[in-house]
């Protein structure tokens, strides 16, 4: 393999998560066959991008029955009005200025411009999620980003004051062509933001659930303006969000634009580097760490089996699909995982075939254990369980060690 960005085949191995199906690969039944696709991290040692080593196949990863819904987060739809009224002070937007954002979803964010009576355009490929963002009034353009589509969208008069992508860019196979698409897209004087994952929190905090399929890449300041770089573009800012367990927004424009940059972005790139993110050692030292953390888990599910404890989970999230088939858990140890997600009640995680089952249906499982999944929003949903759940029920999540919830 080569790097998907700088195309040097200066590749050291971070991670090797084995075989794993993709993580929202959700089964409805469990007559049929199941695809298992190598999941292993690599590191390019020419630019530092991690990525995995495996492009699977976009089309049938992000499908029209795609699950995850952004608007099932109270938290989420929050950060996006937050967002949503920062972005129009800051850039002066009104009714003259363009906003497209880049897999739009359900129109979570976009709803917000709308409200604000800002013309906005979708890009979304998946056909569930975009149906429900045309029943917000969303404009919607049913197709995968790319820089053949942002020249189709410029010839249509589409050229954007803002371009936004939440949560998109490790999504893209082809990294390069994405980024050439957002030079195409973005008017002379326009602003891109985008908001990522950020790779010095995954290795920092043990992240190796947010590796899957659907992730091709993985981010830090250094590698975003080295990719932006080759595009014509440069990062002018950033900021640091707490949201997915540690992300970035970056705000980037063409080259040649007269933005100043902020002392932020020197900042970052100098902690970045302080941490070793250009330093081979930190990578190779990840995988056992991601084992002590697995092997634990393992055997705290173990342990309350032999203790006849009731044991269950929240969040049918696609992190929690990742530590579940590395761990190799099963439902004998894991039996019953709940998610409010109306798309995923009913069906099987895949993998692991755990069913996935209602929240309202807690109490009448009476778990001795509860395991949030999705981490990043123990927070949120710890609170909104706690009238459900015995007062004696111990809740857990696992990254970055397993530990309770509140302590």
């Amino acid at each position: 393999m080569t790097c998907r960005h700088c195309h040097s085949s200066q590749m050291e191995t971070v991670l090797d998560l084995g075989f794993a199906p993709p993580s929202n690969a959700y089964l409805e039944d469990l007559n049929g066959p199941e695809v298992y696709l190598p999941l292993k991290l690599l590191v390019c040692t020419n630019c530092w991008l991690v990525q995995t080593s495996y492009d699977a196949d976009p089309t049938s990863l992000f499908s029209p029955d795609y699950a995850y819904y952004s608007s099932t987060s109270s938290s989420w739809l929050a950060h996006a009005e937050r967002y949503t009224e920062s972005i129009i002070a800051r850039l002066n937007l009104d009714g003259s200025s363009q906003v497209v954002e880049i897999a739009s979803n359900d129109g979570y964010l976009l709803k917000n411009f709308l409200r604000n009576h800002i013309p906005c355009l979708g890009v979304e490929p998946c056909a569930g999620t975009a149906a429900v963002a045309e029943t917000l009034c969303v404009p919607v353009v049913k197709e995968f980003f790319s820089e053949k589509l942002a020249r189709k969208l410029h010839q249509l008069g589409k050229s954007a004051d803002l371009v936004i992508g939440n949560n998109v860019l490790a999504h893209v196979p082809d990294i390069n062509d994405f980024c050439r698409g957002l030079k195409v897209l973005l008017k002379s004087g326009g602003t891109i933001t985008l908001e990522f994952p950020h790779l010095l929190r995954l290795i920092e905090s043990v992240q190796f659930d947010t590796v899957y399929h659907e992730h091709y890449s993985y981010f830090s300041i250094l590698t975003v303006e080295a990719i932006f770089r080759s595009a014509g573009l440069r990062v002018y800012d950033v900021q640091e969000l707490p949201t997915h367990g540690g992300s970035l927004r970056v705000f980037g424009c063409h080259t040649e634009s007269d933005y100043s940059v902020s002392a932020r972005v020197d900042d970052l790139r100098r902690r970045e580097a302080e941490y070793g993110l250009k330093d081979i050692d930190l990578y190779r030292g990840f995988q056992a760490r991601v084992d002590k953390v697995k092997n634990d888990f393992v055997a705290f599910l173990l342990d309350a089996k032999r203790r006849n404890l009731a044991v269950a989970a929240y969040g049918a999230a696609a992190k929690g699909n990742t530590l579940l088939n590395y761990a190799g858990i099963k439902p004998d140890l894991l039996p019953i995982v709940f998610d409010k997600a109306r798309s995923k009640q009913g069906w099987y995680l895949p993998g692991s075939h755990i069913p996935i089952c209602d929240p309202s249906q807690i109490q009448i499982y009476n778990p001795d254990v509860l395991l949030i999944l999705p981490w990043n929003l123990a927070a949120e949903i710890s609170a909104g369980l706690k009238s459900k759940l015995r007062k004696d029920c111990s809740i857990y999540t696992v990254i970055p060690a397993l530990q309770k919830v509140g302590q």
